[in-house]
């Protein structure tokens, strides 16, 4: 095979290809959107809640500490600029695509299931008495003693999406992914006792727990709420990130799955060529021929491929 360069796989030179393998992949993106509008438009379970409830559902109202608009900025943009630095000094298109489509993924997943588990509980907030009922007079039903609220619908309605917190399992969804994409990228886990690595990985989550602190602070969720969200955010991005990504724990956690298929389908159409291996990120590569998979043993060496410069030649 011939000699793989640093920076041979752009997205002008292999975008196209790589985005049409995963065109299906795309178009279910495009669902989920479709999916998650459709969760925010319709009207959530109206729980029955009861005049001697309202003692835990009447703390104030108060405004977002971190605001709607600013979920999706921690969530998605600031992965997806982690995402593209690293890209501009690798120059990987496999890397990129991968990336990003599971970051949309874990993101998108997340949210349609949080909101579709929001409008199933229909669990109120803890400030609901006054979105039911904003002049502080209460109305009940002469019987059943359920609230009869006399406040604005739109507010009514989003007083019954408690349970999970979508802040919460937004931001752990995709700065959850943020986290392992950075795992892999640094090699936390190299066994070479490097606790400012860990340091680094844990900045996005403490962001995430955070925004989930300011959601129990602010009164719009109960610390359950924010606790299911976290939990949701976490798993999705698990999944996700393993969809595309080896474990970071893994000899080779620093680059897609799809670039070491790519890599030994490449020596398979070429076997007679040469090849040049970096010495710090594999020491020697094994190709399956009947399954286009390859196995590869890395030298315990402490740099890393976001680190290391892009001048270097390699082969497999």
């Amino acid at each position: 095979m011939p000699e793989i360069q640093l920076g041979a796989h752009t997205v002008r030179s292999h975008g196209v290809k790589v985005a049409r393998t995963h065109m299906h992949d795309w178009i279910i993106l495009l669902l989920l959107i479709v999916i998650e509008v459709i969760l925010n438009v319709i009207e959530p379970f109206h729980r029955f809640v009861g005049e001697d409830m309202m003692t835990d559902l009447k703390y104030p109202m108060k405004d977002n500490t971190v605001p709607f608009w600013a979920v999706p900025m921690l969530a998605i943009m600031l992965p997806l600029f982690v995402i593209l630095v690293y890209y501009f000094i690798r120059k990987d298109v496999y890397d990129l695509h991968h990336a990003i489509l599971g970051l949309l993924f874990s993101v998108l997943i997340t949210g349609v299931i949080t909101d579709a588990i929001k409008d199933a509980v229909g669990r109120p907030r803890p400030d609901f008495f006054w979105r039911c009922f904003p002049d502080g007079k209460g109305v009940f039903d002469p019987v059943t003693k359920d609230v009869m609220c006399t406040g604005i619908k739109s507010v009514i309605k989003e007083g019954h999406k408690s349970f999970p917190s979508g802040h919460t399992s937004w931001s752990f969804a995709g700065l959850g992914f943020l986290a392992l994409y950075l795992s892999g990228k640094i090699r936390v886990f190299d066994r070479q006792g490097h606790v400012a690595k860990l340091c680094i990985i844990f900045l996005p989550l403490l962001i995430s727990a955070l925004v989930g602190i300011s959601r129990v602070d602010d009164y719009w969720h109960h610390w359950q709420d924010v606790f299911a969200g976290g939990l949701l955010g976490l798993t999705v991005s698990s999944f996700c990130y393993l969809q595309f990504f080896p474990a970071p724990y893994e000899v080779d956690g620093w680059g897609p799955h799809a670039y070491f298929q790519m890599l030994a389908e490449s020596r398979n159409v070429n076997p007679s060529n040469g090849s040049n291996v970096q010495q710090a990120e594999l020491e020697s590569v094994y190709v399956d021929s009947q399954h286009c998979r390859e196995l590869s043993r890395v030298n315990t060496h402490d740099s890393s491929p976001i680190l290391e410069g892009t001048n270097g030649r390699m082969g497999y």
